[in-house]
């Protein structure tokens, strides 16, 4: 996997939680994301290959609604008080935090690296309310991060919500800017920063030039032309697919959904650890994915509307 996304989480969680059945109330303000064909994939040559990116295809879309922002942690906050779920961190007791920003109470605390990526400690006690460790706590209107796709997966069931598949993602963090790299165009601003992204050397040093060091409030920098704010860095979010490097050559043009099966889900739109000397991932076209009981400090989830309650 990349600097982004530690390969590898918990082993699949056996308890299963019984949700309420009355639903809760999803509060973030909503894009619509009008009916389109537009181009999907890397139209500039960024990619790995062995990321999939291409080749470019055109994919046709009905309109959606989808959340403006990511979920925070006030929305998460009120989906476990409501209900008592526990995310898979929480069950398991740990999870992925980046070296530098571990708040860990004792040395114990450190369960050892991540398989390929050094920078990334196993920590007791991280979750989603305690994002660096157990001496930490989540601000509130920060993405809520340490959730898996089946953590997401709970929310959006609660929310009476979905995960936006890979193609409605991609479409909205365009925001009707054809073929361009970023949400804002093809080019990094020369006067400024425009997402939240890693600035120093990586993975030893962060300058936090664009003011942030790990994640930034949820409104942060300016929205897309839709409406999203931070589609690209900030945090990973999950989308509903299955992932395959090699789908884009056989995917369907009308709503295509992902693979039927796989051992991945799809992750889009990079995080505060992406940096050009490594991962370059914090572009419309960038995908990765990791495994559905996998957490990380730096992935969330933004959802969308069912089809039935499109505005």
């Amino acid at each position: 996997m990349t600097c982004c996304t530690p390969s590898g989480g918990h082993r699949a969680n056996d308890q299963d939680q019984i949700l309420p059945g009355v639903r809760g109330e999803h509060r973030i303000p909503q894009a619509r994301v009008p009916a389109q064909v537009f181009a999907m994939g890397d139209a500039h040559g960024d990619g790995d290959p062995a990321d999939g990116e291409g080749p470019v295809h055109d994919v046709r879309l009905d309109a959606f609604d989808i959340d403006v922002t990511a979920v925070t942690v006030r929305d998460f906050a009120r989906f476990t008080a409501a209900t008592g779920y526990r995310t898979e961190a929480e069950s398991f007791g740990w999870s992925a935090v980046f070296h530098l920003v571990a708040a860990t109470a004792s040395d114990d605390d450190v369960l050892g690296t991540l398989a390929g990526t050094p920078w990334w400690l196993g920590i007791r006690g991280a979750d989603w309310a305690h994002p660096h460790g157990p001496r930490s706590h989540a601000e509130d209107d920060h993405p809520v991060t340490h959730v898996s796709w089946n953590d997401a997966q709970a929310y959006c069931a609660w929310a009476g919500r979905r995960l936006p598949t890979e193609a409605e993602w991609e479409c909205a963090a365009r925001g009707g800017l054809a073929g361009a790299r970023f949400p804002w165009g093809s080019a990094l601003p020369a006067d400024g920063w425009a997402c939240n992204i890693w600035q120093g050397r990586f993975p030893v040093e962060n300058t936090a030039e664009d003011g942030w060091v790990t994640t930034a409030p949820v409104e942060s920098f300016a929205p897309n032309g839709y409406g999203l704010w931070q589609p690209v860095g900030n945090v990973w979010e999950w989308c509903a697919d299955w992932f395959s490097p090699t789908y884009y050559g056989e995917s369907a043009v009308d709503s295509p959904n992902g693979p039927a099966d796989g051992v991945t889900r799809v992750l889009r739109g990079g995080s505060y650890l992406c940096h050009d000397s490594y991962c370059n991932r914090y572009r419309n076209a960038a995908r990765s994915s990791n495994t559905p009981d996998s957490s990380t400090g730096n992935a969330g989830f933004r959802t969308v509307a069912l089809s039935e309650e499109a505005l």
